[in-house]
């Protein structure tokens, strides 16, 4: 079974350690904003899902990671489903998030999530491919 529950102060280490490329600082903004997700089976954590607000709105999925050895057993869908519900709760209407146009795993899941593609940009000197964008109604 897995638990979902926000990110605690007490979640910092783990989370700097996994979601490597965001910084203790950034890590650290997030929890006590209540912008990560944290998946737990038989009390470990296993995965975590961390969000943001489009344009200070749109919830906006920006990572989700499970762990070696636990993915296709439901971790990642049971972060996403909790974060949706959490969103619709917030009375959000819509959701987004995104992946660079070589992923083609990450955007088949976005896909099977009820995202559906909405367009892509470019980040020169950020990314070497373009990142496309999806969105997914909830209301």
């Amino acid at each position: 079974m897995v638990e979902v529950t926000s990110a605690s102060q007490a979640d910092i280490n783990w989370l700097v350690r996994e979601d490597a490329s965001a910084g203790k600082a950034w890590v650290s903004r997030c929890v006590a904003l209540g912008e990560y997700l944290i998946a737990r089976q038989a009390g470990e954590i296993v995965g975590f899902l961390r969000f943001s607000r489009f344009w200070g709105r749109v919830p906006y999925m920006e990572m989700i990671r499970v762990l070696p050895g636990h993915h296709r057993s439901g971790v990642g869908t049971a972060l996403f489903l909790a974060w949706e519900e959490a969103m619709r709760g917030e009375g959000a209407r819509l959701l987004m998030t995104s992946s660079e146009c070589d992923e083609s795993r990450p955007q088949d899941w976005h896909r099977r999530n009820g995202f559906s593609e909405t367009g892509a940009i470019e980040l020169p000197g950020l990314q070497l491919v373009p990142e496309v964008f999806f969105v997914k109604r909830i209301d």
